[in-house]
């Protein structure tokens, strides 16, 4: 079991939308031993996000989080701006008090706030920004189209949708098959599961394609030849908030295929509903033919986010969009990823 062990700060936020904290919890090696929210302190972190296998108690405090043994305090939240929660300061500085390493997603960098940056140096603790990105940062080389492994992109209709679940469903299932199999995090969260990565949405736009090039490189030097890199996607072509780091993904990871993740029944854009989701056949054309500018890529699935769903709907959704793309489709989170991981091994 991996040493490190999380204590989750939620305050107040401990649900489905706590995205960095349920990630974590699901999918990182390091297990979550505690979450901190005292407006559900009593429960368990299972009881409030559907589907999530977890016996971590939600506590009231760090201090009863440190009952259960935890090494670093996670913050489990990404709120709008990524600013600091003024509530979580003092956890924070508390946590450095009881010895713990903090971990933040936050734009707004710990290790550069004055008060926390001296307490945990007193403390001798370390506190590490995880969308802190390489000072080295360039436009692409060129290394990205030389690497001899098979990069798919996850790529989708809209934000909110879960492409660094399937990434990381697929990455599974993959490795249970006994392939290479590398998870590319471009992310917070992606970063906080794996221990590594680049998150793209803090990189300055003009590298955005160069940095995700320098994460091909690194995941292929992790998997090896023939190994398949699952990148996580961000944001959508069609988002007028998010379009530019979803195409400086696509074209710095040049991917030989993508999956393209989508919400049955989402129709309007996550965050502006002034914008409505088009016709699901087009916005894949458009993902294939940005793509082939730096390199001719299929979409070779679809895959679907259907926990709004009864599996009666689930499943007549999946069968409804085969037969509107032509395209192998399916959730899986909900019925495995084996179909959606035969449709990427067949166009290989």
């Amino acid at each position: 079991m991996s040493e490190k062990r999380y204590a989750v700060l939620a305050e107040g936020m401990f649900d489905e939308e706590a995205k960095t904290a349920t990630g974590v919890m699901r999918y990182a090696e390091a297990p979550t031993v505690a979450v901190v929210d005292s407006t559900r302190a009593g429960t368990r972190a299972g009881d409030h996000v559907a589907g999530l296998v977890s016996e971590a108690p939600v506590v009231t405090d760090v201090d009863a989080a440190m009952a259960h043994g935890p090494t670093t305090l996670l913050i489990g939240v990404a709120p709008a701006g990524g600013h600091l929660p003024p509530a979580f300061r003092r956890s924070i500085l508390r946590a450095i008090e009881l010895g713990l390493d903090i971990e933040s997603g936050l734009h707004e960098f710990l290790s550069d706030d004055a008060e926390i940056a001296a307490a945990a140096a007193a403390k001798g603790v370390s506190v590490r920004d995880l969308r802190r990105v390489p000072d080295d940062l360039d436009v692409p080389t060129g290394a990205n189209l030389e690497v001899k492994a098979h990069t798919v992109l996850t790529v989708g209709s809209d934000c909110v949708l879960g492409k660094m679940t399937v990434c990381l469903e697929l990455d599974r299932e993959t490795r249970r098959r006994g392939l290479g199999s590398v998870f590319v995090p471009t992310g917070q969260t992606g970063i906080a599961i794996a221990g590594w990565g680049i998150a793209v949405d803090q990189v300055v736009s003009d590298f955005i394609a160069g940095a995700a090039e320098q994460l091909v490189v690194q995941g292929h030097a992790r998997g090896g030849d023939g190994a398949i890199l699952w990148i996580e996607g961000q944001g959508s072509l069609n988002h007028p908030f998010y379009s530019g780091v979803t195409l400086g993904l696509l074209h710095g990871s040049a991917p030989h295929a993508m999956v393209f993740v989508h919400e049955p029944g989402r129709e309007l854009i996550e965050g502006d509903p002034r914008y409505p989701i088009r016709d699901l056949a087009e916005l894949i054309d458009d993902q294939v033919r940005m793509a082939r500018h730096i390199r001719p890529a299929p979409v070779v699935a679809v895959a679907l986010k259907t926990n709004r769903m009864d599996e009666e709907a689930a499943r007549a959704a999946i069968s409804q969009t085969e037969r509107e793309t032509g395209l192998i489709a399916d959730d899986p989170v909900r019925f495995g990823a084996g179909r959606i991981l035969d449709a990427v091994l067949s166009s290989r």
